[in-house]
């Protein structure tokens, strides 16, 4: 039996949210977080009760220190990040806005950062292999070329690998001049594969579930995300007859930020994933997980109870249509912040 349930893998940075809605330009201070899909999933898995390690590089500087310890206090095993001395740790600003509407912006400084040095040489398959499950995301791929290797050695077969996941996570800004068919190509080496109806089609113009599991039959469990009108999943069945598919709608949200859902969603998924839960409630923990993100301002949000989730995706199919989150939901016994009207 591994130590470890989840390995996540991938760039952290610090990150500048800013202190008021408006363009960058006008935006006159910014509160320091942390921000990046692998880590944030590795926090959100820790903070539920998972043992999780982060596997990563960050720069011998003081936003590296802060990024250690700040994804260490979640309870996250962070031994395996590496330190480079010539390479600095990346950080990005970012305005308040959803990030899929046309005022958002957003501006990196992760050009040559330390972990854009990952590659198949210098992340030993000893760091990645002791898990139940590894999980990996696209964000990766379009670092640089020795990342892009690395990411096509996890997801090849070979022995003693553990359970691929892969969240898609295309960002159209990072594959400028670069084509993001390779994410299919990695997904195609997972054996559990999320990704968003909207994401699926910009990257590879594929429109709709249906399409996308076309396009990838090869992963044992797909799941396709519809944004807030909830998600599908398609799960290969032992006996070769077609898939099971099931689909669970999303709750109400009173969304305080639009960041850092995706994420969560995946946190919550393999969460109930590693605890052997039904594919209805793996969806819903999923949905759960990403409202406790959307309800705060940062990218992470604090998940609720154990006993509290499972109460909610548990329920009947009425009630859990009618469950509407607000603002510090994930505190047990605060139900009037899960109103059922």
């Amino acid at each position: 039996m591994t130590a470890t349930d989840v390995i996540c893998l991938g760039e952290s940075m610090v990150t500048f949210l800013p202190s008021r809605p408006g363009r960058l330009a006008d935006v006159p201070s910014f509160a320091r977080a942390i921000g990046g899909a692998e880590s944030n999933v590795a926090c959100a898995l820790a903070a539920a009760g998972h043992r999780v390690r982060w596997v990563s590089r960050v720069g011998t500087d003081g936003f590296g220190d802060h990024l250690v310890d700040a994804v260490a206090a979640y309870g996250v095993d962070t031994t395996a990040v590496r330190r480079d001395p010539d390479r600095p740790t990346g950080v990005y600003f970012r305005t308040a806005t959803d990030r899929a509407t046309d005022t958002h912006e957003v501006v990196y400084y992760r050009a040559g950062s330390a972990a854009s040095a990952m590659s198949p040489r210098t992340v030993p398959y000893e760091d990645v292999d002791d898990a139940r499950v590894l999980h990996l995301s696209g964000i990766t791929a379009a670092l640089s070329d020795d990342c892009l290797a690395l990411m096509r050695a996890l997801t090849a077969p070979r022995p003693g690998r553990p359970l691929v996941s892969f969240d898609v996570n295309h960002r159209a800004g990072l594959w400028r001049g670069a084509d993001p068919a390779v994410l299919l190509d990695l997904a195609r080496g997972a054996d559990l594969v999320l990704t968003g109806d909207d994401e699926a089609e910009a990257a590879w113009g594929l429109r709709g579930a249906a399409a996308v599991r076309e396009a990838l039959p090869e992963p044992a469990v797909l799941v396709v995300k519809h944004g807030a009108r909830g998600a599908t999943v398609y799960a290969r069945r032992a006996d070769g007859e077609p898939d099971a598919v099931t689909f669970a709608a999303a709750p109400r949200v009173d969304v305080v930020a639009p960041v850092g859902a995706g994420d969560a969603f995946a946190a919550g998924f393999l969460s109930a994933t590693l605890r052997g839960l039904d594919h209805t409630r793996r969806l819903r923990h999923g949905h759960l997980m990403a409202a406790a993100a959307l309800t705060v301002p940062g990218d992470l949000g604090d998940p609720p109870a154990p006993a509290h989730a499972d109460r909610l995706a548990g329920l009947d199919d009425d009630a859990w249509g009618r469950l509407h989150l607000g603002p510090g939901w994930t505190r047990t016994g605060e139900d009037q912040e899960v109103r059922t009207p």
